[in-house]
């Protein structure tokens, strides 16, 4: 393709940054450089025509972790690595809502709710509640984060969920609304966003980045930010980042609907919340890892079953409801949960792998990318 000379001279080659990824993660980096350097030229790149991945079709938790997910990751995972991480996602949270305002996404503090319906589950969990309030006293501020909640299951009319633990450093909002704002921030400090324009490689030429990229076109840059998150193995090869698809279904509104909160299942394999007297349900990867461990986005019937059966059998037990929108998200995962933020050359920096839990560390992630890029390690 050819450019007009209007066209190179301000929109394709002169930026002095290009972020490519245009959601929580790519916008925050794209925002905090453009704070440093109001007069530098930033550019997003977008392969969507809205921001692809998970950054617009998550669930909108805020959330940190529940006990049962924190005992699966103190498992297998360094512990100074899971207690790094759970910090990022409580400072990530600060930061997101003093950046957008709680009324600009709608972030209800709610707290979060772990349910079970195994004893020795709950039991299990109900052991370390004291040994992570402590470590989490220093991370919140709370001097209980965790504590039993005997009464949210009855009033929540649930069946089936026997116990409950509590999270009170949580919440939830509004993940399009957040979007929208992010996107009008980064509008509003001069960044300009090139959607449906997707990045096939990378060449650092030390003086200059060039980008390949879809419909014949190159761009270059200064510096480049890589914030595509489950998309990024197959652009950088990295090791340790993989795709992970989640599944998402939200009722028809319900009437006088009890569920009032974020509520994590089975280690936080399955979650839900209410939202506009709706009730909005995802997860189940757990049943097929291989079939979701995918970029491509699609529903699957052994998921979308599951999720309607626990829904009619344990979460809306007493209610007849409709499913009004399905979707899915791609999220990125890997052997822990702490996200790779790392030069990749010169001047590349990448940001990704957020676990599923970019809401809570997007922010700070998008921070730490630009310090990393401006003072490598």
């Amino acid at each position: 393709m050819q450019f007009s000379y209007w066209e190179n001279q301000h929109f394709i080659n002169k930026a002095d940054l290009i972020v490519i990824g245009s959601g929580i993660v790519g916008l925050n980096a794209a925002i905090a450089f453009k704070k440093k350097h109001p007069k530098k030229q930033v550019t997003i790149i977008e392969k969507g025509i809205l921001p692809t991945g998970a950054s617009t079709k998550n669930a909108g938790f805020a959330c940190i972790g529940s006990v049962s997910e924190l005992i699966d990751d103190l498992s297998h995972i360094d512990e100074k690595h899971v207690w790094d991480t759970v910090q990022l996602r409580f400072s990530g949270l600060i930061k997101l809502r003093q950046l957008i305002g709680d009324k600009n996404m709608k972030y209800l503090h709610y707290s979060g709710f772990e349910v079970f319906d195994s004893k020795k589950g709950f039991e299990e969990s109900e052991e370390k509640i004291n040994d992570y309030n402590k470590k989490l006293k220093s991370i919140t501020g709370i001097e209980k984060t965790f504590r039993v909640n005997k009464t949210k299951i009855n009033q929540s009319c649930f069946k089936g969920f026997k116990y409950c633990i509590e999270n009170k450093a949580e919440g939830q909002l509004n993940t399009g609304l957040m979007m929208r704002n992010l996107l009008q921030l980064a509008q509003l400090q001069g960044i300009f966003v090139l959607n449906n324009t997707e990045v096939f490689s990378i060449n650092d030429n030390k003086d200059s980045v060039e980008l390949i990229c879809s419909n014949a076109i190159t761009i270059k840059a200064q510096k480049v930010i890589v914030a595509i998150n489950g998309f990024a193995k197959k652009l950088l090869k990295l090791n340790d980042v993989e795709p992970a698809r989640a599944q998402v279904l939200v009722t028809h509104p319900i009437k006088n609907l009890k569920v009032k909160g974020s509520f994590h299942y089975q280690s936080g394999y399955y979650y839900f919340r209410n939202i506009d007297n709706r009730i909005l349900f995802g997860g189940g990867r757990n049943l097929d890892f291989k079939t979701e461990n995918t970029a491509e986005f699609g529903l699957t019937p052994i998921i979308q079953k599951k999720l309607e059966s626990i829904l009619r059998n344990k979460i809306l037990p007493n209610e007849k409801f409709l499913i009004d929108h399905r979707w899915s998200g791609i999220m990125g995962v890997g052997s822990e949960k702490k996200p790779i933020i790392k030069s990749i050359s010169p001047n590349v920096v990448c940001a990704v792998r957020m676990g599923g839990m970019g809401v809570a560390i997007g922010s700070l992630v998008g921070e730490m990318a630009v310090e990393e890029l401006l003072n490598p390690n």
